[in-house]
């Protein structure tokens, strides 16, 4: 089936908007959200139709250090947890005693600020008496693709190929819709393409995060001007690799900067030459995710390609995958801008998917984890 998305807020073409009749589910489900640093609370409804997803920012705390700091991200968490909650039911029009179910990121993240959210929705089941579900951080991304900003969720295909893009994931994953089963297909070995944007965005001196505004500059350049080699590793693997681009692209910025004095530039006045390497480095980013794309196509059937993460807002990538599909004859499911970053409207879906499986968690049993791979169901259980 052909592309049939743009850039607008809903991506998917030609999907029905049934959801799945596995395990009935009536009531709410509130999602939580603390896997770095972004406090975040949302209501969906049994239908998966987002009621309310709030999300309150740390940047202000955290960008004086570039980055974010740990144990100032898990205060503000418990800091801001009130509030973002109390916003979330009401923006919702539900009381505590609607919940039905509770659904949080376990990991991958920082330990510190994951215990906050996760023990949590621990509390609020163990109060309320409601299903608790541990959601891996990716799952959450995976599937928020098929989020809609308008109406009820739209059901999980028969297969699916998803690519998780962001600040810590470059990822492909194979999806099985009946069993819910998800597979790696490939990953970064170094680098994830969003966080090679953010540490050449904070060499020119875009404050952190930066990823969005090295996309927005590269609009204003030519990426002829400045091409890079995109990364092989070998023939046909599918594995990713950025550490390689960032490398040339700093060395380049050296060498501006070794003619003009300085590479770094303000809204009004910012050197061609850097624009022009933004825009070079931004191409050969995209392309190597089209790369990955077009050998995964080679080698297998890939009839609908989801795409999400913070780095699905780019504007270069949203183009080119769109592109993609049209040539490769590929449905393309994009995910809508509001729901690219971090939020937790992408968690508590992703437990509603588990919960029309009957699948649930012992909020006894299930712990924060920093890094843990992303494993099928049946797999953690064996």
């Amino acid at each position: 089936m052909p592309a049939g998305a743009g850039e607008g807020e809903d991506n998917v073409a030609g999907m029905s908007t049934a959801n799945e009749a596995a395990t009935p589910f009536e009531g709410f489900v509130l999602g939580i959200e603390t896997s770095c640093d972004d406090t975040a609370c949302a209501v969906l409804d049994a239908g998966g139709r987002v009621l309310s997803s709030v999300v309150s920012s740390q940047l202000d705390v955290h960008r004086p250090f570039g980055g974010v700091v740990p144990e100032a991200a898990s205060r503000e968490h418990l800091r801001n947890w009130p509030g973002v909650s109390a916003a979330a039911l009401q923006e919702a029009g539900v009381d505590w005693s609607d919940v039905g179910a509770v659904a949080a990121t376990r990991g991958p993240g920082l330990v510190g600020s994951l215990l906050v959210g996760l023990s949590l929705a621990k509390a609020i089941s163990y109060s309320l008496g409601v299903p608790f579900l541990a959601v891996h951080h990716l799952e959450g991304h995976l599937f928020s693709p098929l989020l809609r900003t308008d109406g009820a969720s739209r059901s999980v295909p028969e297969s699916m190929v998803g690519l998780v893009v962001s600040g810590g994931h470059t990822s492909l994953l194979a999806v099985d819709g009946p069993s819910g089963a998800v597979t790696s297909l490939a990953e970064t070995r170094d680098d994830a393409i969003g966080e090679a944007f953010d540490k050449i965005g904070h060499r020119v001196g875009l404050p952190f995060p930066a990823g969005a505004e090295v996309d927005r500059l590269a609009e204003l350049g030519d990426p002829a001007a400045c091409p890079f080699r995109v990364a092989t590793i070998k023939s046909r693997e599918l594995a990713f690799s950025y550490s390689g681009l960032k490398s040339q692209a700093l060395r380049a910025l050296g060498e501006i900067e070794a003619g003009n004095g300085h590479a770094a530039g303000d809204e009004e006045s910012w050197p061609q030459e850097v624009l022009d390497l933004l825009a070079g480095f931004r191409r050969t980013a995209v392309a190597q995710l089209i790369d990955r794309l077009d050998r995964l196509r080679d080698e297998r059937p890939v009839e609908r390609l989801s795409v999400s993460g913070g780095v699905a807002a780019n504007r270069l990538l949203r183009r080119e995958v769109v592109a993609w599909g049209e040539r490769r004859g590929a449905e393309i499911l994009l995910v809508p801008l509001r729901y690219c970053g971090d939020n937790a409207a992408m968690i508590a879906h992703a437990g509603l998917l588990r919960l029309r499986r009957g699948d649930t968690d012992d909020p006894r049993s299930a712990d924060a984890e920093s890094r843990i791979p992303f494993l099928t169901r049946q797999e953690e259980t064996t």
